[in-house]
C-alpha cells in the first residue's frame, strides 16, 4: 500500500490505498506551520496505529502540497518513517495530463492531481469543483487538455471575512436555513452563504458551458463539497477521495 498526503493551507489530508486504488483509511490533521518534521512523522505514525498498519507495510508515499514552505518538512517526516524517498507532484512528475495555460509551471499540485484523478475516473469533457479554503473550478476539455478556470474565495473565508468586517453579523455555522427568504439575521446569513454559494456554483457552470461549446460532466471534491452541492441545481458529482485517487494514479504512474 501507499501513503497519500494533500496538504492544503488549512488542512492536511492523509489516506492509504491499496494496489486496486481502494482506499484504507482517510484523516484529517491541521496544517501548522511552527511543526517540525519529527512532529508531523509522530502524527502520521499515531495515524497508521490506529488504522492498525505498521509502517513497514507502506512501500511508497506521495504529496500534493499548496504550502510550499511545509512541503520539505512533510517529506522529511515521511523519511523518518519510511524506507522510500517520498515523491512530490510538480516538476519532473509525470501525470499524463496536457496542460494549455500561459504559464503552466503555476499550476497548482491540487489542480493537478484533482484533474488527472477526474479525467481516468469520470472520463472527459469535465469541469471539477475543489471545495477547501479556496474554492477552484477547473476544465478539462473534450480532447483531454487543461484549459484553464477560475479561484475564488471558500465558504469559511467569506464567514470569517463577514464577521470580522462588520460590527453586529455573528459567525455563523455552515448549514442551510428551512427558507432561502430567511425571517431572521442568523438565518439570513447562512440563506446567502449556503444558497449564495450554490447560486454561484451553478453560475459558473452555466458560463464555463457556454464558453466551452457543449456539456461537460461535473465532478465536486474537498472539504465543504457535501455542503454545497446538494443546493445546486446542475448534477453533480461529489467525490471527497477524488485528490488521494489522484495521487495513487500519479504514483503508478511514476514508480
Amino acid at each position: 500500500m501507499i501513503l497519500a498526503l494533500d496538504m492544503g493551507n488549512t488542512n492536511v489530508v492523509a489516506g492509504c490505498l491499496d494496489e486496486d486504488e481502494m482506499i484504507i483509511f482517510t484523516e484529517r490533521f491541521s496544517t501548522d506551520l511552527k511543526k517540525t518534521d519529527f512532529e508531523y512523522a509522530m502524527m502520521i505514525k499515531s495515524i497508521l496505529e490506529i488504522h492498525k498498519i505498521q509502517v513497514k507495510e507502506v512501500e511508497g508515499a506521495i504529496i500534493a502540497s499548496v504550502v510550499p514552505s511545509l512541503t520539505h518538512i512533510l517529506k522529511s517526516a515521511l523519511r523518518k518513517l519510511f524506507d522510500c524517498e517520498p515523491m512530490v507532484v510538480g516538476s519532473g512528475i509525470k501525470t499524463g495530463l496536457n496542460i494549455h495555460l500561459d504559464d503552466p509551471a503555476t499550476l497548482g499540485a491540487d489542480l493537478v492531481v484533482d484533474s488527472v484523478a477526474a479525467m481516468k475516473i469520470y472520463g472527459t469533457p469535465a469541469i471539477v469543483i475543489d471545495m477547501g479554503t479556496a474554492t477552484t473550478m477547473t476544465v478539462i476539455d473534450r480532447e483531454d487538455v487543461y484549459i484553464g478556470g477560475a479561484i475564488f474565495p471558500g465558504l469559511n473565508v467569506s464567514v470569517d471575512a463577514l464577521a470580522s468586517g462588520t460590527s453586529l453579523l455573528p459567525r455563523v455555522s455552515l448549514g442551510a436555513p428551512r427558507k432561502q427568504i430567511a425571517s431572521n439575521t442568523m438565518d439570513a446569513i447562512k440563506s446567502g452563504i449556503i444558497y449564495g454559494e450554490a447560486s454561484r456554483i451553478d453560475g459558473m457552470i452555466d458560463r464555463f458551458i457556454s464558453e466551452l461549446g457543449y456539456p461537460a460532466k461535473i465532478v465536486a471534491t474537498g472539504g465543504l463539497a457535501s455542503v454545497i452541492t446538494p443546493h445546486c441545481d446542475h448534477e453533480i458529482i461529489t467525490d471527497p477521495d477524488l485528490m488521494l485517487r489522484g495521487l495513487k494514479i500519479i504514483y503508478d504512474k511514476n514508480r
